[in-house]
């Protein structure tokens, strides 16, 4: 990069600061040198003087830079020289602290062999003549350790060219194929040829062994690890490739041999080809589309642009071509050109141009033998709203390619490489409300993250936790058990302001999951942040569920159009799945005319403590010791919270009703719920102990019993839908006279099921079963996303 900076710095002429990034570059070159030589404990020979070794091969450019700064231009051929003194520089200073080591080295310009053509800049090999020029310099390097120089070339009348940046494995390929080496090793910064970019993905892996055309796809679609051609000379011979770390040599690495690993159905990895362009030339006319695609990859190579994917639609009358985005006006100009006529008389649009936009790609070479990977491919990505703006697939099936919005290319790459199962796929939450559900639940996350992590390869990471009072964040994930320190420790007050900025956070993080379990007001503003953030929510508070019907049918839209999980189940039957099945239903196309139940588990605890006998204050006493209780009882006995379970219903129903159209009688007298504190709470229920006895003792003298239920009929005698609930007596047959502690139900009457009612029963209240029930929502889309 610094030579390159020299040199454009030269052709404007400005020698004086040409020779200071020169400068800049020698005495690296020189410190680093004499670093390496000093680890050397009993260097051979005598101690080399680097600095005049530095010089002495520099000094030949400071003359060239000279040169460029007088005729003001830097042309392909210049720059591929200019380069080319890194290479030089490099090469000769190892050899000569090879030498010093013991280790007898020779420096081998690779000029001096590899022939090309003059396409400076990304120079064509002429095989044959190098195979002759190898052939006849082999013999003179005897028993030496030859340093050859990296992706270096000359043409046939000496001068300098270059292979391509990254080209120097492209050189060490061609050495190996005129060698006929065993195995060509190239060591870099990752542990061989990953899943995907570490810098994107956290747990992107190594992959054992690839094919020379899956090695050959990954280079072509964005892996920087090695030249697009080092493949060919590899192919050729047969030679096998290891790619390895430096770090740690000893470990296998990737092995890049003629065949991949065949037991494997899964993709090799998802690559993201960035900082490009989408051009779309889109044709007017009703003939001659069939030439349209052939012109525009005609005029792009006439003016030496590389295509990294094209893709004709079916009908011939739209080419898409996907560029750098350093190469958009000489392309915009090449088409200008080509098509002058048919602009002139209108027949061709304006070249549409979309930018920056990435190239990902999924690489496997069991991708043709493996069913649905394109689905899985585009449905991972629509999964989480990312728009698909061109798409290709090559006849060998060995890879897949969509051109995405650059934004999306973080998020893009984690989905994808989750959704093949490439690793643990990670999902990330942050945590409102610590009281009995929150604090169940990440009890639960403790017991089970092993487990889940082993088994369905869903790592659970909290990354977030609050309550009323205070915010922790933990980038990095935080264990279960210390959500409670982590707390105490956090100087961060819960603000509106401190948990949107708690959202910008989780959205660059795989999965993101908000989970609501609170029972806070106003909370729908929140979800629609995180909705328009990216976040996925899964609320165990109904009240954002019952606001006005026209803002709960817009924070349902934004979910939906922002392509977010927006799960609730937990808001009407703990962990029974009560939502589900009525969706279930209603996508069914059945016609639902009655749904009746027991939506607290609470109060169904108290009917049947009422009906054994136990008074009033002493059955609410104890379900509230158990924690089947809000914190303060006359929220559960005011029936207002199964008010809000039956309007949720009833709004998955379509229906147009409102919190004010449930017709709600408490199982006490209002003046006892209004009691100021618990004390005087209790004491009012002890006064209505008697009274509630005798209410008992005449439904059972009718061979009944007490329960406090919720009926929606959505088509009622009246007309429009009717919502009651109240305490009601049922005869021994009905589905909730057999309700045993805590256990709620729900009857769904159906056309389809008409005669006897379809009935979800089990535990409907306490933190372990609500818990439960918030954790399997975030289950549930983990593995949504992951397509399996």
């Amino acid at each position: 990069d610094w030579l390159i900076e020299a040199g454009q710095t030269a052709a404007r002429g400005e020698h004086e600061a040409a020779l200071a990034i020169i400068d800049r570059a020698a005495t690296l070159a020189q410190t680093h040198s004499a670093a390496v030589y000093a680890t050397i404990s009993h260097p051979f020979g005598e101690t080399p003087n680097f600095e005049a070794m530095v010089d002495t091969i520099l000094q030949p450019l400071r003359q060239f830079l000279y040169g460029l700064s007088l005729i003001r231009e830097m042309s392909l051929q210049s720059r591929d020289l200019v380069l080319s003194f890194g290479e030089r520089l490099s090469a000769r200073l190892l050899a000569t602290l090879l030498n010093a080591r013991g280790v007898a080295a020779t420096f081998v310009d690779a000029r001096s062999w590899t022939v090309t053509d003059d396409t400076f800049g990304s120079a064509i090999v002429d095989w044959p003549a190098t195979q002759q020029k190898l052939n006849d310099l082999r013999p003179y390097w005897a028993d030496c350790v030859p340093v050859n120089t990296g992706f270096l070339g000359s043409t046939p009348d000496g001068r300098t060219t270059t292979l391509g940046r990254n080209g120097s494995d492209y050189t060490a390929t061609l050495l190996a194929r005129g060698l006929g080496a065993e195995e060509v090793i190239i060591s870099t910064d990752v542990p061989g040829v990953m899943t995907a970019d570490p810098a994107l993905v956290r747990d992107a892996y190594p992959l054992q062994r690839l094919s020379y055309w899956e090695a050959l796809e990954l280079a072509n679609f964005g892996t920087k690890m090695f030249h697009p051609r080092t493949m060919i000379p590899l192919i050729e011979s047969g030679i096998p490739m290891r790619i390895r770390s430096t770090m740690r040599p000893d470990e296998d690495g990737t092995r890049v041999t003629v065949s991949a690993d065949q037991s494997s159905e899964r993709p090799t990895s998802v690559t993201s080809l960035e900082q490009m362009a989408l051009l779309d030339i889109i044709w007017k006319r009703t003939s001659g589309q069939s030439q349209v695609g052939e012109r525009v990859l005609r005029a792009l190579d006439r003016a030496a642009i590389p295509l990294s994917m094209a893709n004709q639609a079916a009908h011939g009358q739209s080419v898409a071509v996907v560029i750098r985005i350093d190469r958009v006006a000489e392309a915009i100009r090449a088409l200008r050109d080509e098509f002058a006529l048919e602009l002139s008389r209108n027949e061709i649009a304006p070249v549409q141009v979309t930018q920056p936009v990435t190239l990902l790609s999924l690489v496997a070479e069991a991708m043709a033998r493996t069913p649905s990977v394109a689905g899985r491919f585009f449905g991972a990505l629509g999964s989480v709203g990312i728009n698909i703006q061109a798409m290709a697939q090559g006849s060998s099936s060995r890879s897949i390619s969509c051109v995405i919005d650059a934004a999306a290319t973080p998020v893009a790459v984690r989905t994808v490489h989750d959704a093949f199962n490439f690793s643990h796929q990670d999902v990330n939450l942050l945590i409102l409300g610590k009281g009995v559900v929150g604090s169940e639940l990440l009890s639960q996350i403790a017991d089970q993250r092993a487990e889940l992590r082993d088994t369905h390869q869903i790592n659970l990471n909290i990354v977030g936790i609050a309550n009323s009072k205070k915010i922790a964040l933990h980038p990095e994930g935080m264990p279960p058990q210390a959500w409670s320190e982590a707390l105490k420790g956090s100087d961060t007050a819960n603000t509106p302001d401190a948990l949107r900025a708690a959202l910008t956070h989780l959205r660059h993080l795989p999965v993101p999951v908000l989970i609501d379990c609170t029972a806070a007001d106003d909370m729908e503003q929140l979800y629609t942040e995180a909705f328009h953030a990216g976040v996925h929510v899964v609320g165990a508070n109904k009240k954002p569920l019952c606001i006005d019907r026209a803002a709960q049918q817009a924070l349902m839209q934004t979910a939906r159009r922002a392509h977010r999980a927006y799960s609730y189940e937990t808001t009407v039957g703990a962990s029974l799945p009560v939502i589900d099945t009525l969706k279930n239903l209603v996508r069914s196309g059945d016609r639902v005319d009655l749904i009746e139940g027991s939506f607290s588990g609470t109060l169904g605890y108290l009917t049947n403590e009422l009906m054994s006998g136990v008074s009033l204050s002493d059955a609410i006493r104890k379900a509230q010791e158990r924690g089947y209780t809000e914190p303060n009882p006359a929220d559960d006995l005011s029936g207002l919270d199964v008010a809000r379970k039956a309007l949720i219903l009833a709004r998955e129903l379509e229906l147009p009703v409102s919190i004010e159209d449930v017709h709600v009688t408490p199982l006490v007298p209002q003046e006892i719920l209004d009691q100021p504190d618990l004390e005087a709470f209790y004491d009012a229920l002890k006064t209505y102990d008697t009274e509630m006895n005798q209410i008992i003792s005449g439904v059972q003298a009718e061979g009944k019993t007490l329960r406090y239920l919720a009926r929606i009929e959505p088509r009622s005698p009246g007309g429009g839908p009717k919502l009651v609930v109240g305490p009601m007596s049922v005869d021994p047959t009905h589905p909730g006279a057999q309700l045993r502690g805590s256990e709620s139900f729900v009857a769904f009457t159906t056309e389809r099921y008409a005669t006897y009612p379809l009935i979800v029963r089990g535990p409907g209240a306490g933190g372990a079963v609500t818990a439960a029930g918030v954790l399997t929502d975030v289950l549930r889309i983990a593995q949504m996303l992951r397509g399996r």
